[in-house]
Order: structure tokens, then sequence, then C-alpha cells
């Protein structure tokens, strides 16, 4: 049994300082809000699609998907399968309309087609929801370094938090794609190298794990089984990850504002279809780490799934290997934290603060703006992730964090439905129809699985929506008759 030595601290030491240094250094010369938020719309798609990817991975996927099959089986992988076909969608309805404009935030096409209050509205939903789920990701991030060092949870999320805000405040939207470029692969390489290393550790290699899984069951990878309380059924998955990735991708900013800046719609659709194959790729990994695991600890009991992955880390494996995958973790929780730190802060400039300054086309301004909210936003993160820590026990972050955004996700991809797909509802019905299917997925979340949320609130948004604007037309008209 190995622990954290010298050599593992070197590695991970000198990645740290290095991503933030050169995450800084990307960011020089940006001299308006056009570079720092949108990279002068300039990055290449295959770059674009890396960051897609390794911003939605973050710690989450790195730890929480191994404990995911450790405690079940390959059936989360489903999801998958329906974050293809969303992504699919998004590509074909919703990345034209953003196209057909010089948008800045996801919210600002809903300001064209129904007025700034939607916008407003829809943009602090987004807000709220990235800073709940994203502190749970930040909080992950703390476990494997509180096993290295033994510090308590709050100041290893208050270390990761800060060397992520240095690369993110100075280096922008292109330093967060490259840096994220650099992230994926830094931390695939580290599931690969798990994988390498379960092949030596377990008596008979893979070639026992995979007839001990198969004989518990856990190399299922579809459920046909159609049960509303199921988490991970192929129905579920299909649609309900299909309804998550059209929201998650093409509603929110965090993934929206990535894909705005390629140079082009096609760049854009390649890069947001390339993402949905290289995550069930990514998936397919997670999970077959998971499953070795399980062989490895002999189906042993953690206090927390999260922890499975992490425990592995710091005490089985050689010394170096171990620094780079805990690198790895650092690079998933870094990636989706910048992105989210970038994001909310544009979001802030673009669809609040510019508004109402005065300051619409004025580059230099939303540029110093948008600075200052980054670092209230990072603030706001951190202090989130340490509030979540005496929540945490015995649940796996992943879930809790998918189920957050999904709570809010149907009411935004309704929202976007009711503007592209209708020409009727005005502000004050998308605004109903939003916080009906909101309050209507909150009320039920306890009578169905997580991967339906998206689904039932946003046909329950776009039917009120519709409703709304029926009665509130036919009411007009009584007023004028």
């Amino acid at each position: 049994m190995t622990s954290f030595t010298s050599l593992d601290l070197v590695v991970l030491v000198a990645y740290l300082a290095g991503v933030t240094a050169w995450g800084a250094w990307l960011g020089r010369g940006q001299k308006g809000g056009d570079a720092y938020f949108l990279g002068s719309r300039s990055l290449p798609w295959g770059a674009v699609m890396l960051s897609v990817v390794a911003t939605e991975t973050s710690t989450l996927t790195f730890l929480s998907v191994p404990g995911v099959a450790y405690l079940g089986s390959m059936t989360f992988i489903q999801l998958a399968f329906g974050y293809l076909l969303g992504r699919t969608v998004v590509a074909a309805l919703l990345l034209p309309a953003y196209y057909r404009g010089e948008l800045s935030t996801a919210y600002e096409l809903l300001e064209s087609r129904f007025g700034l209050g939607a916008r407003r509205f829809t943009s602090a939903i987004f807000m709220v929801t990235r800073l709940l789920s994203d502190s749970v990701r930040l909080f992950a991030t703390a476990i494997p370094l509180a096993l290295i060092t033994g510090w308590p949870y709050w100041v290893s999320i208050a270390v990761v938090g800060i060397l992520t805000l240095i690369y993110t405040y100075f280096g922008g939207i292109k330093a967060v794609v490259w840096v994220d470029v650099l992230q994926m692969v830094l931390y695939l390489g580290g599931a690969v190298a798990a994988l390498v290393a379960l092949q030596f550790l377990v008596h008979g290699g893979w070639g026992a794990i995979l007839p001990s899984v198969a004989a518990a069951g856990k190399l299922r990878v579809v459920d046909f089984s159609f049960n509303v309380h199921g988490d991970y059924t192929f129905w579920a998955g299909l649609l309900g990850g299909a309804f998550l990735s059209m929201a998650s991708h093409g509603t929110d900013q965090l993934i929206v504002q990535r894909l705005l800046t390629c140079r082009d719609l096609r760049s854009s659709q390649k890069a947001i279809v390339g993402s949905g194959v290289a995550v069930i790729l990514q998936f397919a990994l997670f999970l077959a780490v998971g499953l070795g695991l399980w062989v490895f600890y002999q189906g042993r009991s953690f206090d927390r799934p999260d922890a499975i992955f992490a425990t592995f880390i710091v005490h089985q494996l050689p010394s170096g290997v171990t620094g780079l995958l805990i690198a790895g973790v650092f690079a998933a929780a870094m990636s989706s934290l910048s992105s989210s730190i970038n994001s909310l802060a544009s979001a802030t400039a673009y669809d609040y603060w510019a508004p109402m300054a005065g300051a619409r086309g004025d580059d230099a301004r939303i540029l110093r703006a948008g600075k200052a909210f980054t670092l209230v936003w990072a603030t706001l993160l951190i202090v989130g992730a340490i509030l979540f820590i005496p929540l945490s026990k015995g649940t796996s972050a992943v879930e809790v964090a998918l189920g957050i955004a999904s709570l809010v996700y149907g009411g935004l991809l309704g929202a976007f439905a009711l503007g592209i797909f209708t020409r009727r509802p005005g502000q004050g019905a998308v605004v109903v129809g939003v916080v009906v299917g909101i309050g209507l997925v909150t009320w039920l979340r306890n009578d169905m699985a997580w991967p339906w949320y998206v689904l039932v609130g946003s046909v329950v948004t776009f039917v009120v929506g519709v409703l709304a604007s029926s009665v509130a037309g036919v009411a007009r008209r009584r007023q004028e008759a």
C-alpha cells in the first residue's frame, strides 16, 4: 500500500503552477468583452468540442461515475445515448437561431423574442442553478486533496478555487478552452492508467475482473423496463438524457458560450455533436474503472461513493502515477470551475450590468465589469462548496448536481421552445410557464427519477405558456370589446 510521496507532490505542484501560469499567459492582449468572453469568435471547433466535454465532466465524472458502477452496473451509460440525441437536436434547431445574430449570451435570444424581462429572468435561473450545482462539483474536488494533505475540506476547496480563479481572471474564455483541452487529455490518461494498474493489482487482471462483474450482473448496459422511479433505464436515459442535454447544451450559458466562440454555425454544430460521441466513450471508460474497483475492494462499503476512486488513487498506485492521477482530478475540477466562473460573469455582465449601465456595445467597460464579476462568482462558488460539506455524507455528488440542474432545466428549455416554435406567447406568458414548469417538477421530484425532470418540466412550461397566452388574448379582446 503506497501513499502520497514527495515525487507525487512535485508532479502535482508542477501541474498546478504550470497550468495556472499558462492560462493567465493565454489571456494577454485582451482589450474587450468580446475577446474575454467569446474569444473573438475565432476558436477552432475541435478545441471547443474538447472544452465542452471537459466542462461538463468535472471531478464528479472522474470520481463519482466509477462510484456509480461500483454500487450498481453499467446502466448509467444509457444517459449518454440520450445526450447524443439531445445534442443533435440542438445542432439542428437551436444553434441556427443563435447564429442568426451576434449574440453574447444564450438568453439574448429570448430578449429578441419576448423582451429584456424574459432575458433577465431566465439568466437569473441559470445563475442560481449553476451556483448550486457547481458548488457541489467543487466540493467533490476537496475529497482527494483532503485525503492527501489531511487538510479540512474547506481549506482544500479554497486552494482549488483560488488557483482556478487566477487563470480564469487573467485568461478569459480563450484560456478556459485551451486549458480544458490539456486537462481533458490529462484526466483521460489518468483513467487509462487506473485500468492498467488494476490489471496488475487484481489477481488474474481483467481476465478475472470481467467474469466476476458479469456473474454479479454489473455488466448490464440496457434496462428496458419502464419505471418512472428508476434512475437508469433505457427510456429514462434516452428521453430524459436527450431533454437534459437539449437544456444543458442548448439553453445553459455554460455550454452555449463555448459554442458561440466557434468561427461559424457549421463549426459549432460539429463541436456539439462530436462532444456527444466523446461523452459516450468517456462514460464507458469511467464505468469500467468502477467495475474494476468493485472486484479489487471485494464490494466493501465506503462512507461516500465519491471517495472510492480517490482512496484507490492515493493508497494503491505507484509513486509518480498517484501524483499524475491526482493532477487529473484537479484537471477535471478546474476545467469545470473555470468555465462556470467565466459563464456566470459573462451572463451578469451582458444580461444585467450592460443594459442597466447603458454600456451595450462598450467592449472596454464590459471587460472591466466582467473581471469584477469573475471575482464575485468565484467567491460565491467557494462558499457554496463549503456549505455543502455537512450535506454530502452518503450521497453521490454527481447525482446531487445533476438533480439540482434538472429541476430547472425543463423550464429553460420550454422557454426557448416557446420562443422558436410559437409566435403568440408574450413575455408574461413565458414567465408563467417557466414558474409553473419548475414548480411542478420540484413538487413531483420525489415521485419520479431525476432523468425525467427536464422532459416533464419542458412540456409543462410549453403547454402552460401557450395556454396563458390564449387566456391573456381572450381577456384583452373582452376589454377592447
